[in-house]
């Protein structure tokens, strides 16, 4: 049944409307019939948006607001509320979320307009629903920092937090930070979903480990979600001599003698110290 407050005309204001991750065919009805309506749409990229209208047989006014958007272009969007109705869209999903947009909603309601939302589809709900990876409490924590010692440090900080972690990456930095991930949070269970809703979706799960080596020569495409399970209440893994050795080895195909054994070492709650030593005669093929 037709919302009646899209149906008609809707009031001036801020509108935040989700659009398709993948397949257009997950555009909202209430979405299109507000983008139809809308005076302007505010687009991360205007030529990304342009596809979805001519999906939609729509012609409709746009503006580009990204990143990049100066504080006028903000009040020019915010002083147009007062009598028009702006659509806030990203490239996909749900605007705000890993996408700029934040201010522009901060601003609006400073300023006494009227601001909605219109749910739709979103990328790091999605994925976790594919990992099956627990979702009773999870926490966003977007894109990692590209430098490694960065990225570590932001790691660490997630490290103690009991709940499922959900990271957006590309594909061309995705072992790198799947082994990051490794070390700084232990061997967890993870997922990697990729093309989400389209014709080649991907979800593959496994071990941070795992993954880690799958990616390393074959960087995938698309937009990726990484999601990692919490961590264990303080049980670690209990592993045979073979057991230990046979992870060390995977651990050294794609990590340094000291980054393997301490990783290897949590994994099983071992002397750091004696999992080295077997980690460099492992090496030495000893």
């Amino acid at each position: 049944m037709p919302d009646s407050t899209i149906s008609q005309s809707p009031l001036p204001g801020l509108y935040i409307v989700a659009t398709p991750i993948g397949n257009l065919g997950d555009i909202t009805p209430r979405a299109a019939a507000l983008l139809a309506r809308a005076d302007v749409i505010a687009a991360e990229d205007t030529r990304v948006t342009a596809k979805l209208l001519s999906h939609l047989g729509l012609r409709v006014p746009m503006t580009p607001y990204h990143d990049h958007s100066d504080e006028r272009a903000r009040a020019a969007l915010v002083a147009r509320m007062e009598t028009d109705v702006v659509a806030l869209v990203s490239d996909a999903g749900t605007p705000l979320i890993s996408d700029p947009g934040y201010k522009l909603v901060r601003d609006a309601r400073a300023a006494g307009r009227r601001v909605t939302t219109l749910p739709g589809p979103c990328a790091a709900i999605a994925a976790i629903t594919l990992s099956g990876l627990p979702s009773d409490r999870f926490l966003f924590a977007g894109f990692l920092p590209s430098k490694a010692k960065a990225r570590s440090e932001a790691i660490a900080e997630l490290a103690g937090l009991r709940a499922t972690l959900v990271f957006y990456e590309s594909g061309p930095r995705l072992a790198a930070t799947l082994a990051a991930l490794a070390e700084g949070l232990g061997n967890r269970a993870a997922a990697v979903a990729r093309e989400i809703s389209k014709l080649y979706e991907e979800c593959v799960t496994g071990s941070l480990g795992e993954l880690a080596a799958r990616y390393a020569d074959a960087p995938p495409k698309g937009e990726i979600v990484v999601i990692v399970a919490p961590p264990a209440d303080n049980v670690v893994e209990e592993a045979d001599d073979a057991a230990v050795d046979d992870a060390l080895r995977a651990a050294l195909a794609d990590q340094p003698v000291a980054k393997a054994a301490k990783a290897v070492a949590k994994r099983y709650g071992l002397d750091r110290h004696a999992v080295y030593a077997r980690a460099l005669a492992l090496k030495d093929g000893a």
